[in-house]
């Protein structure tokens, strides 16, 4: 396999609004409400195959120590992997970003594994944990739930110990899971284009190992198909066999 983009797992967990409130049922808070907002407690990263998962906390660091680490992981990343991190884990990290004065991190593709899954398959939750027990991975590190982040936040160790073991774990699933349904993915960043190699490379995951297998017809023309041997994927030439031009 060709040497190919850098690609960084990455998993947050976040403090819940503390806000005060009238009630238990449908509440409507206002901002004037709010005692404290929501925060980024950790975050992990990891690259894929590296043995290293980066891991960092409020509990161990100070937060531009934190945010800043995530800043460089981030800025070094060609694609970042999550798990619906389109919606959360990053728009959570760019505001910790903006709000420390920190301008963007070097571009880098998403891949979202919960976009993945939606879009391809029809399993009966879409939650990491189960769509992981389904698919025969290590699964989530098992906790007491809303508890364990009440604890967090009143500085007990023993809690943070356990969140840590939770995050990084986290981290580790997202590279199991991305596995499966890689050559699934229909839009993935072209390897390719991140290798240094002149063979003819499969663009979901950099195997040279590719058969001809038929041919894709588009409206312009014809192209030949491939599978990947490497993972299954069946990626199509950009050259086309035949066709016309449209004027």
């Amino acid at each position: 396999m060709a040497n190919g983009p850098r690609i960084l797992s990455v998993d947050i967990e976040t403090s819940p609004v503390v806000a005060h409130a009238w009630g238990l049922f449908k509440q409507n808070i206002a901002i004037s409400q709010i005692i404290e907002r929501p925060r980024t407690m950790c975050f992990g990263a990891k690259f894929l195959d590296e043995r290293k998962v980066h891991y960092y906390s409020e509990h161990d660091h100070e937060p531009d120590v934190m945010f800043h680490a995530a800043h460089a992981l981030l800025s070094e990343a060609d694609i970042v992997m999550h798990y619906n991190g389109d919606r959360f884990d990053l728009p959570r990290l760019n505001t910790e970003f903006v709000m420390m004065g920190l301008t963007p991190p070097a571009p880098y593709r998403s891949i979202d594994l919960l976009k993945v899954v939606r879009q391809n398959f029809q399993f009966t939750s879409n939650k990491l944990a189960y769509v992981s027990e389904q698919l025969g991975l290590t699964g989530k590190v098992k906790h007491e739930g809303h508890e364990l982040w009440i604890k967090c936040m009143a500085g007990d160790p023993k809690a943070w110990a356990k969140m840590k073991k939770y995050n990084v774990q986290d981290v580790r699933l997202l590279e199991e899971l991305y596995e499966k349904p890689k050559p699934w993915i229909k839009a993935h960043p072209n390897w390719g284009l991140y290798s240094d190699t002149q063979d003819t490379v499969c663009p979901t995951c950099g195997s040279a190992d590719l058969e001809r297998r038929g041919f894709t017809v588009k409206t312009t023309g014809k192209y030949q198909r491939f599978r990947c041997r490497g993972c299954g994927a069946w990626p199509t030439a950009t050259q086309r066999v035949s066709g016309v031009t449209i004027n």
